[in-house]
């Protein structure tokens, strides 16, 4: 096994020993007997599988009335898919498990590589499906099938795509080719990134600290040291831009390719399909998004303010903690902040955080080689993995929510099967966005003065983030895809095409002379196929009219909560939001998640106008 010596900096974290996930109880190791077994029983039920999708015929056929036989050749089919898919992910979770933290590790990036392989065979299977449901009808195999009516919502919505595939043949070799072109692209960028360190002048000097480290001090205390890691990042980047440049290229151009011969009319409805929602419920969300920029924006220069100056933030100060609120929490004190909140719901989000710690399901502490931002992934049972980048800030406690919130979504999933549990990524942020208010609101419930309206500036500088940003970023994606059509972008192209999208979103709120260009290059979220972030911006505003529906009413919200949590990769965007009596194909319920926070904005500045300059240590 090829690795790197463990270069761990906690020049964010403090000294604190931070933990890492155990994954030894699964497998000792990627040379032990058992993997070994796994991944030759993976293989060999591929086999067995393509084997069984021949003999039944399961492929695109002549449109005709189902018999007894179709039924059982769904059920058959049904079972196999899911018990194959179940182990698969089970071993792409373990070997990503060291891939991510660790990208230097050789053989792991090898096994991994190999269990794409695999999955690539397997795809075209799926496509198979896809056509032989929709030849048939999906209520019809539902009448004569048990396991086509256990899974009536996920067939459902394969049909859909029927009419958005290519031939058999060429979705088979586009599934062949993907491992050696767009993931391939995607795992270099993975691996380039999280591979970058940057010189970082320090009060002690210059400190060489891997780029989560880096990114890291962008939650720091003193604006010095925010700077010197912006200063640091903008000298980084160019490093790799052009690698990364060729990474965006491939995988768009082939996006672009991809969604014309599946006859999708832009990568946009491509991604609204993906993500189970319509064309009608994005639209009424986008227009109370833009509708709330301005107060964004407002509240963006009263921070500015208690940072000591006028006028539009600068690019550093945006994540910063304001000057009255604790330099520094340590990582016992994060969990307990979060360990509460999750406590004031009860039941079993409130023993979450302890199960979490416990069976060591957390890999918290940034180090080189190890992949920038956060995740969860879904592992063996109802168990999670979950990957932090912990700084020291309040903001990475709730980004600890945020995850934990997605494992606690994931333990309400575990007795689904996979093709039940292919969640939708706007409906997959339902669960930990819940869990980032529960944490807000548990404070708000007893903070005042400045600790009140620190809470609040945590707060909003994540929705802030979620709004603002992400849609400077699908403003950026939107174009990207645009020119891709005609040509390859370079590295200045791309950066000016970033700015151009931060000035838009962001407005006067931000002082555009410190505007970010290499955003594109740092955020993996855009190297893959569809729009990736939107969905965010949808998760937390459904999140926050989900909140609501919890203050109106709790115990029949707990009463239903779970059932509805279980079902988010079997309904619709619009079938999940009836579950809870909200319609999100109108603006209104949209607007109403927002005017949260604009109330919150109020109250933030109603708050920094009452603080003395000397409390908030403003220079």
């Amino acid at each position: 096994m090829t690795s790197t010596p463990d270069t761990t900096d906690n020049a964010t974290a403090g000294h604190e020993t931070l933990p890492r996930w155990r994954v030894a109880d699964v497998h000792e190791s990627m040379d032990s007997r058992s993997f070994a077994a796994a991944m030759e029983q993976v293989g060999s039920d591929t086999d067995r599988l393509i084997a069984l999708f021949d003999e039944l015929g399961i492929r695109a056929t002549e449109t005709r009335p189902v018999t007894v036989a179709d039924g059982e050749a769904a059920d058959r089919i049904i079972r196999e898919v899911n018990a194959v898919e179940q182990l698969g992910e089970e071993l792409q979770a373990y070997v990503y498990s060291f891939v991510s933290t660790n990208s230097y590790d050789e053989q792991a990036q090898a096994l991994g590589n190999e269990l794409d392989t695999l999955g690539a065979r397997q795809r075209p299977l799926l496509a198979r499906l896809v056509d032989w449901v929709a030849s048939l009808g999906v209520e019809s195999l539902a009448g004569v099938s048990s396991e086509a009516a256990e899974h009536l919502g996920p067939l459902l919505c394969l049909a859909m795509r029927a009419e958005h595939q290519m031939s058999e043949v060429e979705e088979g070799l586009y599934a062949e080719l993907s491992t050696s072109a767009s993931s391939a692209w995607g795992n270099l960028h993975s691996d380039v990134t999280s591979q970058l360190e940057a010189d970082v002048m320090m009060f002690d000097g210059v400190r060489r600290l891997p780029m989560a480290s880096v990114r890291g001090l962008a939650n720091h205390a003193d604006p010095e040291v925010r700077q010197a890691g912006y200063d640091a990042e903008l000298a980084a980047w160019p490093t790799v831009a052009v690698v990364c440049a060729a990474a965006l290229n491939s995988i768009k151009g082939e996006a672009n390719v991809i969604n014309r011969r599946r006859d999708w009319a832009s990568p946009l409805d491509a991604s609204l399909y993906a993500n189970s929602v319509s064309r009608a419920t994005f639209d009424a969300m986008q227009s109370a998004v833009h509708a709330s920029l301005d107060d964004f924006r407002g509240w963006m220069r009263t921070k500015a303010s208690l940072h000591g100056y006028s006028g539009p933030i600068r690019w550093r100060d945006l994540v910063a903690p304001l000057p009255s609120a604790p330099a520094e929490i340590s990582w016992e004190r994060g969990l307990e902040i979060v360990r509460t909140a999750f406590g004031s719901y009860g039941g079993t989000l409130g023993g979450l955080v302890d199960r979490a710690i416990g069976e060591q399901w957390i890999d918290a502490e940034p180090r080189t080689g190890k992949r920038g931002g956060a995740f969860c992934m879904p592992f063996v049972n109802d168990r999670s993995l979950v990957f932090l980048n912990w700084n020291g800030s309040v903001d990475a406690a709730q980004t600890t929510a945020h995850e934990l919130g997605h494992a606690y979504h994931k333990t309400q999933l575990a007795h689904r099967t996979p093709l039940q549990r292919r969640l939708p990524m706007a409906l997959a942020e339902t669960a930990s966005i819940f869990c980032e208010t529960l944490v807000v609101e548990e404070g708000l419930q007893r903070l005042e003065g400045a600790e009140r309206l620190a809470l609040l500036d945590t707060d909003l500088q994540g929705s802030n983030q979620v709004v603002v940003d992400i849609h400077s970023r699908f403003l950026f994606e939107t174009e990207l895809f645009a020119r891709r059509q005609r040509r390859t972008l370079g590295v200045s192209e791309l950066n000016e095409m970033m700015l151009a999208a931060q000035a838009t979103a962001y407005g006067d709120g931000l002082d555009q002379s410190t505007a970010h260009p290499y955003m594109w290059a740092v955020k993996g979220h855009y190297y893959g196929s569809h729009f990736y972030n939107w969905p965010y911006t949808y998760g937390l505003l459904f999140g926050l009219g989900l909140f609501a529906r919890f203050q109106d009413d709790p115990e029949h919200f707990r009463s239903g909560y779970d059932d509805v949590l279980s079902l988010a990769g079997m309904n619709t965007a619009e079938q999940l939001g009836a579950a809870f009596d909200l319609d999100v194909t109108d603006e209104a319920f949209w607007t109403a998640s927002l005017d949260v926070l604009r109330a919150r904005i109020a109250e933030y500045g109603r708050l920094a106008a009452n603080l003395n300059p000397a409390q908030t240590g403003a220079p």
